[in-house]
């Protein structure tokens, strides 16, 4: 039973991590969009994030509903942070049943979901185009955003736990 309950005390902090790992990796993002625009804030190349066709998918298959730009705007978000803490929490629960998961501070976990996410299932599901169509500094901002979110994860599901 003691098992169960590191798990589980693993699972809840990884999720509250990943709630604020994704935080941090936005606003990382927009720094990083705001460095290379020279301070502009214009807009995207166009397509729609991947956080946004979630959504529209879900919304028009469940619910049988096509969402508004203002909907797209609150969905997308809500996806992300869902995306964020549902990894989270699979990393806090894997950290514990395998500690060695976590020895590179988050950042083999980050770098790992950057991979399998960004560079695999997400084009693969038609989410966006292939990986060879975006040039390598598209790649190294995405991998250093998901640094970001893997170290955050870890260290703050590390101080989530010994507050539980």
């Amino acid at each position: 039973m003691r098992h169960k309950h590191r798990i589980a005390r693993g699972l809840v902090a990884g999720a509250l991590g990943g709630l604020l790992a994704s935080w941090a990796m936005n606003r990382f993002q927009a720094a990083l969009s705001r460095v290379e625009s020279g301070g502009n804030s214009g807009g995207g190349g166009g397509d729609e994030p991947a956080t946004v066709k979630v959504a529209e998918a879900v919304s028009t298959t469940v619910f049988d509903h096509q969402l508004t730009e203002s909907e797209k705007k609150t969905a997308g978000p809500a996806v992300h942070y869902g995306f964020g803490a549902f990894n989270g929490a699979l990393y806090g629960a894997m950290a514990k049943s395998m500690p060695g998961l976590a020895a590179g501070g988050g950042l083999l976990f980050g770098a790992g979901l950057w991979a399998l996410a960004d560079e695999a299932a997400v084009p693969a599901l038609g989410l966006s185009k292939a990986p060879t169509e975006y040039p390598a500094q598209v790649h190294m901002n995405a991998l250093a955003a998901h640094l970001v979110y893997g170290a955050i994860v870890d260290a703050s599901r590390r101080l989530i736990e010994k507050l539980l």
